[in-house]
């Protein structure tokens, strides 16, 4: 994301829906001999969001089936919810904002449902055994409403003049799907949009269908195979012009006159029902295993909405190019597809690393956010927070990632933005692994100090050692999640050497230093 002073279907069809579903049978038990199994906790006591996410199960898959009409604004849903459970659950809970529940399931038998703010609870006739795992359905509709965050952005479903665009950092993806919407809880996802005639509907990962009905409406389905945190979900619906192409993405140079074609489109989908495969994240402790050649090119999709197609049409063909020079610096591209969203101005203020495909409000679409937002898929998208106090991780790297592109693109030392940001007296507001409260989330220290914090550990390290941290962070946490501690221990363990004396002052330190 950039700085977030932020510059910058039908229901009556639902319920046969939900009785025709393949469902799975072998998570539940019947509770006999006395209950056994305990209601998940509602909330994983984040620092600043601590009703955010629930306890009691992991997410392996979401399939959300989608339905708007932009001219009510109402949403007409389905979202079935593969999971694991990690404890003897009695009932579970579900964030959703808004929206009316027409029914739940539970591996095809009807669950109680209860609302209580943004907590959907749900009893399943049977208990859930721990390890279990088990599909829940639930049947929602209403009209989406925008979140209004502490800093006074907004997020959520942003409606515009002819569809909507749904962002979702921190908390804004519960206003369109229930699901458990803490960064922690990573899973692939199955979104099928269906929308008016002469509308596009986008989301992330690769389109693996589109179908238009006799009375024009047009059905896509998108398939995000790596596993993804709630927040970076999205959907844009509007008047989109679309644009393909293949980057390279395993951090090598292609040899001269070597072609890189388009990537192998996924196979089409058997039932919108039907889950693809999770991905696995990779142990902490073992660096996940770099692309083959054979999946070194990625498919490139580009999105943006008519009235700004032309303007932002070059530097959205510059996306191959910025992403093939970021693997040489960050290692292999962590996912099977890449590209961008361009909105037009007025409804979104700011930009957002929507994983695989960023969004941009048009006046915040130039190279410096969008190599920003694009470093973000490895800083934050595959390599995500364990909580949002691990913030700065995502948005220090991020701007790091701005500064080493101008030093070796654009002939500006790293350096130089160092000193820049080190006069800035509003980096050093807090330190950036410490934010106050959740309003100074996306303040300058997270983002700027963050950056110089990384500067400093290179200065300290030497380029060598850095570049081996750069590539090998990313390497050893794969589509897992990180602490601020994991990379400390980690960059030591590169280092060779304790850095304490670095990481007290410039992570951890609440005063400036007197010097640079």
């Amino acid at each position: 994301m950039t700085s977030r002073n932020r510059t910058g279907a039908a229901a009556g069809g639902l319920a046969a829906a939900l009785t025709a579903l393949a469902l799975l049978a072998g998570g539940c038990t019947e509770a006999t001999g006395g209950v056994r199994g305990t209601p998940g906790a509602a909330g994983l006591r984040d620092p600043y969001f601590p009703k955010l996410g629930n306890g009691g199960y992991d997410v392996r898959h979401y399939a959300l089936t989608l339905a708007y009409d932009p001219g009510t604004g109402r949403l007409d849903g389905t979202a079935e919810i593969t999971a694991r459970a990690t404890q003897d659950l009695s009932a579970f809970n579900l964030d959703l904002a808004g929206l009316t529940v027409a029914g739940a399931t539970v591996d095809g038998e009807p669950a109680a449902v209860n609302r209580a703010g943004n907590e959907l609870t749900l009893r399943p006739r049977e208990e859930i055994r721990d390890g279990a795992e088990f599909r829940t359905t639930v049947a929602y509709a209403g009209v989406p409403e925008s979140i209004t965050d502490a800093d006074g952005s907004q997020e959520g479903w942003l409606r515009t003049g002819d569809g909507a665009v749904a962002v979702g950092e921190p908390a804004g993806s519960m206003t369109w799907f229930p699901g458990n919407h803490h960064p922690s809880d990573k899973a692939t996802y199955t979104i099928t949009l269906t929308v008016p005639a002469g509308l596009e509907g986008i989301s992330n990962g690769v389109r693996t269908a589109r179908r238009t009905a006799a009375d024009g409406r047009v059905t896509t389905e998108w398939r995000a195979t790596e596993p993804m945190a709630g927040y970076l979900a999205t959907v844009a619906i509007g008047r989109y012009e679309t644009d393909e192409s293949a980057a390279r993405t395993d951090g090598t140079r292609p040899s001269a006159g070597t072609a890189t074609g388009p990537a192998t489109p996924a196979p089409p989908s058997t039932s919108p029902a039907t889950p693809a495969p999770p991905s696995t994240p990779a142990s902490p402790s073992t660096p996940a295993p770099a692309p083959t050649r054979a999946t070194a090119a990625v498919s490139v999709l580009t999105a943006a909405e008519r009235s700004v197609a032309a303007s932002s049409a070059a530097l959205r063909g510059e996306i191959p190019e910025i992403l093939d020079r970021q693997t040489r610096r960050f290692g292999p591209y962590p996912f099977s597809s890449a590209g961008a969203i361009v909105t037009r101005d007025g409804t979104l203020g700011y930009a957002l690393e929507t994983q695989t495909r960023p969004v941009f409000p048009a006046a915040s679409f130039d190279r410096t956010t969008l190599v920003h937002e694009l470093a973000h898929q490895w800083f934050g998208n595959s390599v995500s927070p364990a909580s949002w106090r691990d913030l700065w991780l995502n948005e220090g790297f991020a701007t790091y990632a701005e500064w080493l592109y101008t030093e070796e693109y654009e002939h500006v030392p790293a350096r130089t933005h160092f000193e820049r940001a080190f006069a800035q007296e509003a980096n050093w507001a807090f330190p950036p692994a410490a934010p106050p409260a959740a309003e100074n989330l996306f303040d300058p220290p997270v983002y700027q100090r963050g950056a110089m914090v990384l500067h400093k550990l290179r200065e300290t390290v030497g380029d060598r050692t850095f570049d081996e941290i750069l590539r090998g962070w990313p390497a050893k946490y794969r589509h897992a999640n990180a602490t601020t501690d994991d990379f400390t221990a980690y960059a030591e363990s590169v280092a060779g050497r304790d850095l304490d004396e670095l990481w007290d002052v410039w992570l951890f330190g609440d005063g400036k230093p007197d010097r640079p």
